[in-house]
């Protein structure tokens, strides 16, 4: 034991004493600079030699560089290390006052602002054509050092394990500690996680871009995780950290100009803005390069506040006289793995537990290289057909083809042992449930859950507890059947319903379905047909103070049909029984009746990018704008009571100018000829219609100051105006906090109000209400917004007019 210990104590001092190097040049000019001084806590460990560089030894895990007339910086230990110095000369000296006085320097706001102005035309889709591929590689892992620290730490502790006596454990205790000594050996040999993926990009501005995988793997999944292949870059997009709307999250100083490959190019550091104290405003977070002809980006490096928390650095490369990106690294810190050393190892040295714990950092790891360039290619229609992205290959079979460096061993060991731990574990059911419940499902072996059935709330069901199922496409690729049934507490009774889809190809979106059901649901609702689960989760409140419901039992036959990538056709026929549940008569005929009717139902989204997966159609990239259609056609012939015809589109788009982001929803229905209420419109109100405050769940179409179940008309417009102020600051924690303007109208009309015997309100002028939200509001995951109703409807009490409303930030405007 003692002879265990003295080469544990050995390989701690090796560690902790071994020598590092590093080298401190010149901002820009990458010269040496002499007599840096390197300190460690104030100790001075050394100064650089006439190469720039010192070999040192030091505990510190960070040290501080310094160097008369350049501005200090400290760098993260390890064996090697560079940094580069930004000059105080007199040139500079000029922008001094500005960092100590917290302003970015207008020289470097300018050349910003001409990057943003300039992107557009300095992008590769500003060329007719273009093609490259790409190689990616992700994986999760120790950082070096801490691997070598980790592997002693290991070696260690497996021969004290050696020396303890057999203890007597129950069985499933005994399996946890081997389960748990064998995933520390699995640490020590191998990745945590490694996935890599080659990929083709084609471009026309005639037929726009299309994705191809040509090849992908990952340990420890027999299939690839597709939400992952669509993770993206800074590709096609300005980074976060010189995005207009983000000036006020750093300071910008332009420090240097440097000639990279005979180009000028302009070099500015930048700095969190909340930095505090004078030390701190002269450290930077990173630079960027511009090129000083064309205001294209030429590289970025971005590190946290703590270096040892994670860098990311793009470099791009000019290409006919556009910029395309060639390489990327990311470095992110995710979290910490943490033992405690055995009791053994406790009453050897009489440490605390605290001190015993052993603390390794986890690090997400990304390399990214683009190569094989070409800007001018044959636009065949066909390379471009199908969806925004294809998967060729999902075998790994072909990626030494495309690998722009070769996998190390530790990298080798991680196909060899994850997939085997991916095996046993059964991984890819586990991944299957996360990447389902993105999507509104949760996924267990041969079945998805649907989370929208779960847990509902309305006036008329009140809690209302459900679970939907659906076979998926590992019980059959073509054929699912599916069904659901749900109990509402309220009103005491039980909805349910079932179906099942044929699907005619598994190339894209296209099969048949019929199905039965037999539940109750909002009078007036708007239709939510292709509707995304995030825009359905959104609207799923509108109904929380509405009690006017009806019951309709029937089936349905269909076709669904993705024409293309950027069009969805539905057709559909039914036949319904239904009933009013609330006390109602309509034209003194009653409130029950028979409807027959068919509906078409479209879609188009020109610019979002989807792709193909075993379980379906993935919409990887929701852009803007998308339409929604819908025309219901009621048959009397076909032993239908009503011949009506009912219409709605919703049109909503978002984008981005100079005084911020805006987005725009409008929305319309028209129904004509004779009809229940149920087939007329609802105009959605969300409040309580009581004498207290108003406070509510946001929804898609909804209005915070209106009282649920008041207005029904046959024809109405609406809109939906939010406008995000481009003032971004931070608040607790590592969250970024915004404020947006939201501008809510609607109006329209009811031809024969009479008709319906019950009691409401049609709309006839103008509903406005105007409201300010918080985004990120305390640091939380949700927005809170406050809302005011003005014009026609307000009325002189303020506390009927005002209301609050929360939101969750992921559901978007």
């Amino acid at each position: 034991m003692k002879k265990h210990s003295a080469i544990f104590f050995l390989f701690i001092g090796l560690f902790f004493f071994g020598q590092s190097k590093i080298t401190v040049l010149k901002t820009g000019e990458r010269t040496p600079i002499t007599n840096a001084s390197i300190f460690c806590k104030g100790k001075l460990l050394g100064k650089t030699n006439t190469e720039g560089t010192l070999t040192f030894k030091t505990k510190c895990e960070k040290v501080e560089v310094k160097a008369p007339g350049f501005y200090e910086d400290d760098a993260v230990v390890d064996k090697m290390m560079e940094i580069s110095l930004s000059k105080t000369d007199p040139k500079l000296q000029s922008i001094e006052g500005v960092i100590i006085s917290d302003k970015s320097d207008p020289r470097a706001l300018r050349i910003l602002q001409k990057v943003n102005d300039h992107f557009k035309n300095n992008s590769p889709q500003s060329l007719e054509s273009y093609s490259f591929k790409s190689y990616e590689k992700i994986s999760f892992d120790f950082d070096e050092d801490s691997i070598k620290q980790y592997n002693q730490y290991l070696n260690h502790r497996l021969d004290s394990l050696k020396t303890v006596p057999a203890a007597m454990q129950s069985a499933e205790k005994k399996k946890d500690s081997l389960e748990k000594l064998n995933v520390m050996k699995l640490m020590a040999g191998s990745k945590l996680f490694l996935w890599e993926r080659a990929s083709e990009f084609l471009y026309s501005k005639k037929y726009g871009e299309k994705i191809n995988i040509l090849d992908n793997r990952v340990a420890g999944l027999k299939q690839p995780v597709y939400e992952m292949l669509a993770l993206r870059s800074n590709r096609n997009k300005i980074p976060k950290e010189i995005q207009e709307e983000n000036r006020t999250l750093y300071r910008y100083f332009l420090t240097d100009s440097i000639e990279i490959e005979g180009r000028k190019n302009y070099v500015i550091r930048f700095r969190q803005a909340d930095y505090k104290n004078p030390v701190q405003k002269r450290k930077f977070n990173g630079y960027i390069y511009v090129d000083a002809e064309t205001y294209g980006l030429k590289k970025i490096e971005s590190n946290s506040r703590k270096k040892s928390e994670g860098s990311i650095t793009s470099i791009w490369k000019p290409i006919d006289n556009k910029w395309f990106l060639l390489k990327e690294n990311f470095k992110i810190k995710m979290g910490s793995t943490v033992f405690d050393v055995n009791k053994t190892d406790k009453k050897k040295n009489g440490d605390s537990e605290e001190k015993l714990k052993k603390q390794f950092g986890n690090y997400v790891f990304v390399r990214a290289d683009y190569f094989d360039f070409k800007t001018s290619v044959d636009e065949n229609k066909k390379d471009f057909s199908g969806y925004s992205m294809s998967v060729k290959n999902t075998g790994g079979d072909i990626l030494e083809k495309y690998r722009t460096d070769s996998l190390t061993i530790r990298e080798k060991m991680t196909y060899s042992k994850i997939d085997s731990v991916g095996k046993k574990y059964n991984l890819d059911q586990k991944m299957n449930v996360f990447t389902g419940f993105l999507k509104g499902k949760i996924r267990v072996g041969n079945v998805d859950f649907d989370a929208l059935q779960l847990l509902k709330y309305n006036q008329y069901e009140g809690f209302r507890l459900g679970a939907g199922i659906k076979m998926n496409e590992k019980f059959n690729k073509y054929i699912s059947p599916d069904a659901y049934i749900a109990y509402g507490f309220k009103d005491s009774s039980w909805k349910y319903g079932a179906g099942i889809d044929i699907k005619t190809t598994l190339d894209k979106t296209s099969f048949f379905r019929g199905e039965y059901y037999n539940d109750v649901d909002a009078a007036g609702r708007f239709n939510e047909n292709l509707w995304n689960f995030k825009m359905k989760i959104n609207n799923s409140g509108v109904d929380l103070n509405n009690d006017r419901f009806y019951h309709f039992e029937g089936f349905k036959v269909s076709y669904e049909n993705d024409l293309s990538n950027s069009l969805t056709l539905r057709v559909s026929a039914k036949r319904d029984h239904e009933e009013a549940k609330f006390d109602y008569s309509y034209n003194n005929l009653g409130n029950r009746f028979e409807n027959v009717a068919t509906q078409l139902t479209l879609k188009y989204s020109p610019n979002s990018k989807s792709m193909m997966t075993p379980s379906g159609k993935l919409t990887y990239e929701q852009n803007y704008p998308e339409f929604y259609f819908n025309y219901e056609q009621g048959i009397k012939t076909l032993g239908g009571d009503f011949g009506f015809s009912r219409f709605d589109f919703l049109v909503q788009h978002s984008f981005k100018t100079k005084i911020g982001v805006t987005g725009v929803r409008l929305y319309t229905g028209l129904s004509i000829g004779n009809a229940p209420i149920w087939h007329q419109y609802a105009i959605n109100g969300l409040g309580n219609g009581e004498n207290s405050l108003n406070f509510n769940l946001t929804s898609y179409l909804g209005f915070a100051t209106m009282e649920g179940g008041k207005y029904y008309n046959d024809k109405f417009v609406g809109y939906y105006l939010t406008h995000r102020i481009p003032y971004y600051f931070s608040t607790f924690g590592k969250k970024i906090s915004s404020f947006d303007m939201v501008y809510r109208g609607i109006t329209g009309d009811m031809k024969n109000p009479e008709i319906h015997q019950f009691d409401f309100q049609k709309l006839d002028h103008f509903y406005q209400e105007i409201g300010l939200e918080a985004n990120n509001f305390l640091g939380s995951p949700f927005n809170l917004g406050f809302f005011y109703r003005v014009g026609y409807y307000a009325t002189p009490t303020f506390k009927e007019n005002f209301a609050i409303q929360l939101k969750l930030n992921f559901l978007g405007f």
